[in-house]
């Protein structure tokens, strides 16, 4: 006679654990939040999918006036100014398109793309006002994921943000939206070799990076400012602010003006450093 059937063990398996697991619903974002961290920490996805996908959850609760460029703090051309005057401006920046204002930065009156001053440089009839595109005007208080979706939708990379008056507020790109999800985005004007952490311009100012090590930062420039407390010459001028700084943001240090040149929600990028006249000990 067959021996008995052995009863069936009521201990769930591996895979049903990891299926209850994955698939029991959480009752609210945090909960949500906890189940990825949950995930992550039994290796079932790795750090940078973990940040994106808390970057998208982040967006979605996020608004305009969260990330927006302040109108204070706006890179723009002046419908007045002849090429001459601002064509420097747009190379300095390095940006590929610019709100452009006619007296004042309440009155944008349409974008400009960078590379539509190649006409200029071609000796072709050049008329700014004749090449630009129109500008999209959205509320502080749009949400981004709704913003990124018209952005992808329209194909159109900038917007001008206004208040509830309808006066200028500041500017937003599709990579200030991006960047809440993935992080700092570099671009083909970015650069990141070790040996371009520091550029030193035609006017004797230096574009460093934020990242660059101070020991690098003394050896380079001649200062001699301490690393004790911090590696980066970033992380001292943040502790310096006392806060995250934003873009044009300035302070001077040890016979040096820094100068925010690139900055995010999250972290500081980039720095314009002068050196100060008279300067006879920048220790």
């Amino acid at each position: 006679m067959a021996a008995e059937s052995e009863k069936p063990s009521n201990k769930p398996s591996l895979l049903e654990r990891l299926s209850h697991f994955l698939l029991r619903e959480p009752e609210d974002r945090e909960q949500l939040v906890a189940l990825l961290h949950g995930a992550y920490e039994n290796s079932l996805m790795d750090a940078d999918s973990l940040a994106m996908i808390e970057g998208v959850l982040q967006v979605s609760e996020m608004q305009v006036r969260d990330i927006m460029i302040p109108r204070s703090q706006m890179d723009v051309i002046d419908i007045t100014d002849p090429p001459e005057t601002f064509i420097p401006h747009v190379i300095e920046t390095a940006h590929s398109r610019f709100p452009v204002i006619e007296d004042d930065k309440n009155d944008v009156i349409g974008i400009l793309l960078a590379k539509d001053l190649l006409r200029y440089y071609a000796g072709e009839d050049f008329e700014v006002r004749d090449m630009l595109r129109p500008a999209v005007f959205i509320p502080e208080s749009k949400r981004l994921n709704i913003l990124l979706k018209e952005f992808r939708s329209n194909r159109n990379h900038i917007a001008i943000v206004v208040d509830e008056y309808g006066g200028v507020a500041g500017m937003v790109t599709i990579e200030d939206v991006l960047e809440q999800i993935v992080g700092d985005i570099e671009d083909e004007y970015d650069y990141d070799e070790d040996e371009d952490n520091i550029i030193q311009n035609a006017d004797g100012q230096y574009r460093v990076k934020a990242l660059t090590e101070i020991a690098d930062f003394n050896e380079i420039i001649g200062t001699a400012l301490s690393d004790e407390e911090f590696s980066t010459i970033g992380g001292l001028v943040v502790h310096q602010f006392g806060h995250l700084p934003k873009r044009d943001d300035e302070i001077v240090l040890n016979g040096l003006r820094f100068r925010v040149l690139r900055a995010d929600s999250r972290r500081l990028h980039t720095l314009m450093v002068e050196v100060l006249p008279d300067s006879a000990d920048l220790a």
